[in-house]
């Protein structure tokens, strides 16, 4: 699906680390098409991925994790929420919870990603939690024709188009600024 693959597209590996293996096993298991590529540990932000790909940053979908506080129901538990943004854009975290119905939307904790998804902040793929989580994702990614997203990991990312990563993750187009 990509044209062309950046240097340092990386095969499986016996010393991969685990959470891209789960990674790559959901990817499968959800038909994905693209390649996995392994980014230097130095290319930490979108504007740095990006020009480690060779992309806009409006093509990387940056996962981002929040809790969300019900509005029907404020005793009832807090449950996460995954919006997949183009790396060019801002989270309005008060429109989005209008958006969805809900009261709000707080950036979620270290340990709340973890616990929610079993990756790190920075590598937090759209698909291959413990459990399914709603997920959200914004339509400006549709203007780029390959769109890279986390992998698992920090330092690994796919490709892949908008239109997949709405079949990948049974995710809603969503504006979110």
């Amino acid at each position: 699906m990509a044209t062309g693959t950046p240097a340092g597209s990386a095969p499986v590996t016996p010393d991969e680390h685990p959470s891209i293996t789960r990674f790559r096993a959901a990817h499968a298991a959800r038909g994905g098409t693209g390649d996995v590529v392994i980014l230097p540990d130095s290319v930490h932000t979108a504007a740095l991925a990006a020009e480690a790909l060779g992309c806009e940053v409006g093509a990387i979908a940056n996962s981002l994790l929040f809790a969300a506080h019900p509005a029907a129901h404020p005793s009832a538990d807090v449950h996460p929420v995954l919006v997949l943004t183009s790396g060019a854009h801002r989270v309005d975290t008060g429109l989005v919870a209008q958006r969805i119905g809900v009261e709000r939307l707080v950036r979620a904790t270290p340990e709340f990603v973890r616990e929610h998804t079993g990756q790190v902040i920075g590598g937090v793929s759209p698909i291959g939690h413990p459990a399914p989580v709603p997920t959200y994702v914004d339509p400006w990614l549709e203007r780029h024709p390959v769109v890279w997203a986390a992998a698992g990991h920090p330092a690994a990312v796919f490709s892949t188009t908008y239109a997949e990563l709405l079949a990948l993750t049974g995710g809603d187009p969503i504006e979110v600024e």
